[in-house]
C-alpha cells in the first residue's frame, strides 16, 4: 500500500489573521474580469464593426447572402444561388399578393434551413384575404420552377433540372394544410377542419423520415390552431372564417389544382433527367 506523506500543520493554518480579507477576495474575483476588459479593449474595433453589420445580416440582402453561403457549403455556389433565388421568387409572390390587397408588409428575410418569411405589419381582416396572400407564394414559386425546367429542356444542363425539381417539391410541401405553412393559411378559407388532414400528413412524414427539427417546429407552432378547432369560437372568429361559397370554390380550384400540378411536375421531372 502506498502511503502519502503527511503534511505538518503550521501555526499560520490556524491563525484567523492569516485568512484573506474581503478586499483581497474581491480583488481576486475581479481580476479575470479585468483581463477580459483589457482583451475587449484591444478588439473593440472588431466588435463595433460586428455590431454595426448585425442589422444588415437580418435585412433581405444580408440574410440572402448568408443563406447562399450556408447552402454553398454542401451544394456548391451555383445551386445555392439558384435555390435562394427561387425562395426569393416564392416570397415575392406573397409580397405582391399582400400589396395588391392593401396590406402593409416588410421585405423578405431569409433563415438558413428554414426558407424565408415576410412580416405582415397588419393582420389580414379575414380568412379570404389570408388565403390570397398564402397562395401567392406557391403560385409564383411554381412559375419559377417551370422557368428552370424550361431552361433545362433548352440547354440540357442538369443544375436547372435539379433547381426545378426542388422548386416543385418545396412549393408542394408548403401547400400542406397545416399551421403557418401556405396551405394552412389557404385551408382557413376552405375549411379549418383541413388542418386535421395536414396534421395526418405531417405525422406520416415525421414517422417515415429521420428526425427533422423543421417538421417538429411546424407541428409545435400548429398546435394553437389545431386546439382551437375543438373550442367554441367567438363572434369575431366566426366572422373571420366566413367565406362565400363562390370564393371558397375559386380558392379550392386554385389550391387543389396547383397541388396536383406540382405533384405531376415532380413525377415527370424525375423521369426526364438526363444523366
Amino acid at each position: 500500500m502506498n502511503e502519502f506523506p503527511q503534511r505538518t500543520p503550521s501555526p499560520q493554518m490556524f491563525d484567523p489573521a492569516s485568512k484573506p480579507t474581503f478586499g483581497q477576495r474581491l480583488k481576486r474575483w475581479l481580476a479575470p474580469l479585468g483581463a477580459i476588459g483589457v482583451l475587449l479593449s484591444k478588439f473593440k474595433f472588431v466588435l463595433l464593426a460586428m455590431l454595426k453589420w448585425l442589422p444588415a445580416m437580418f435585412s433581405t440582402g444580408g440574410s440572402m447572402l448568408l443563406t447562399i453561403w450556408v447552402y454553398s457549403i454542401s451544394n456548391g455556389w451555383w445551386f445555392a444561388v439558384g435555390f435562394v433565388l427561387l425562395i426569393f421568387v416564392h416570397e415575392c409572390g406573397h409580397l405582391l399578393a399582400a400589396k395588391r390587397l392593401g396590406l402593409r408588409v416588410g421585405a423578405p428575410v431569409f433563415i438558413p434551413f428554414m426558407g424565408a418569411f415576410i412580416a405582415l405589419k397588419e393582420a389580414p381582416p379575414n380568412a379570404w384575404i389570408e388565403a390570397q396572400v398564402g397562395i401567392g407564394g406557391p403560385l409564383l414559386g411554381t412559375l419559377g420552377g417551370v422557368v428552370c425546367y424550361g431552361i433545362y429542356a433548352a440547354t440540357g444542363q442538369r443544375i436547372y433540372h435539379d433547381l426545378a425539381y426542388t422548386a416543385f417539391f418545396l412549393n408542394l410541401f408548403n401547400l400542406m394544410p397545416i399551421g403557418f405553412l401556405d396551405g394552412g393559411r389557404v385551408a382557413g378559407a376552405l375549411s379549418p377542419w383541413l388542418w386535421l388532414v395536414g396534421l395526418a400528413v405531417l405525422a406520416w412524414v415525421m414517422f417515415t423520415q429521420p428526425f427533422n427539427f423543421v417538421l417538429c417546429l411546424i407541428l409545435i407552432l400548429s398546435l394553437p390552431r389545431l386546439i382551437g378547432l375543438f373550442r367554441k369560437r367567438s363572434a369575431a372568429e366566426e366572422r373571420y372564417y366566413e367565406v362565400s361559397p363562390g370564393r371558397r370554390l375559386v380558392m379550392g380550384v386554385i389550391y387543389f389544382g396547383l397541388a396536383g400540378f406540382l405533384a405531376t411536375a415532380m413525377a415527370l421531372s424525375s423521369q426526364s433527367a438526363r444523366y
